[in-house]
């Protein structure tokens, strides 16, 4: 079974005027992993598709997707596919085979025809972003990823960013993905917080506890909301909002950016004095 929504773009005036349940179903995907599914929501946030497919009965197929345009849904775009099961998941596309441990990630290019995945115990996040030339798939197991330790103890947010589909890693078209995980005791993502007005974002929590939340913060930096975020949730950050959060307990979560360019250094920080 394949289904398919569509979160249309919201200006930031209007996110000021939504009441808690208004703005999570506007940017909060509450239930991306339904089994026996392809579940996938289309964003007009930069034409990012961000979805969950678990094969729990069987193999599922991704092939069309009516809001692409296109007969097949790679057709013109990139697509990272990450197991976040805690089975091993396989892959076929493009006449290739891959096979996914828990966190591995998965870059296939354009004009990759229709994905394949398997696996009783996997569970595959599903990212995807228009693309303007073929570039060879990839896989990128977490032992592959470019590793940065952040933050520290003392501020609560000590952490290491694992860069996948990254310029440090792999050229993609547009498609920036990481993973980064919490230390021990850490609760703070991506604080000090930033703006990137070139690129949309998408966050998707992941190693959270039964029982505990996060709190993801979002608006622009003088009119800040939040979002309450349980495991395997995810969030769509538009470019006029920043992107940060704390949990009840440590957590990891999976980025991914796309946009104009794949410049990970390309933000606009918010000083911790103007977040209202």
């Amino acid at each position: 079974m394949q289904e398919t929504t569509l979160r249309r773009a919201i200006d930031p005036r209007h996110a000021k005027m939504m009441d808690t349940t208004e703005l999570r179903a506007e940017f909060l995907l509450e239930e991306l992993f339904k089994p026996g599914t392809v579940h996938l929501a289309y964003s007009q946030y930069d034409r990012i598709i961000v979805g969950g497919v678990v094969p729990s009965d069987g193999p599922l197929i991704i092939d069309h997707v009516a809001e692409t345009g296109t007969a097949s849904w790679l057709d013109r775009r990139e697509a990272t596919l990450v197991n976040v099961g805690e089975g091993t998941g396989t892959v076929e596309a493009g006449g290739e085979s891959f096979t996914l441990g828990r966190c591995d990630m998965l870059y296939l290019g354009m004009g990759s025809g229709p994905v394949t995945v398997s696996g009783k115990g996997a569970r595959f996040y599903v990212l995807s972003a228009p693309a303007h030339r073929a570039i060879p798939a990839r896989l990128i197991t977490i032992e592959d990823a470019a590793q940065v330790p952040l933050g520290g103890r003392d501020t609560s947010n000590e952490r290491v960013i694992y860069q996948f589909v990254h310029p440090a890693v792999m050229e993609s078209c547009q498609l920036v993905i990481g993973l980064t995980k919490l230390g021990p005791g850490s609760t703070w993502n991506t604080m000090p917080a930033h703006l990137h007005e070139r690129r949309s974002e998408a966050y998707l929590y992941i190693d959270l506890p039964e029982g505990q939340n996060v709190i993801h913060l979002m608006g622009e930096p003088s009119e800040t909301r939040h979002l309450v975020v349980r495991n395997e949730q995810a969030v769509l950050s538009p470019p006029w909002s920043i992107h940060c959060g704390a949990g009840t307990a440590n957590y990891s979560f999976i980025w991914c950016m796309a946009g104009d360019n794949v410049d990970y250094t390309d933000v606009e920080m918010v000083g911790m004095g103007d977040l209202r």
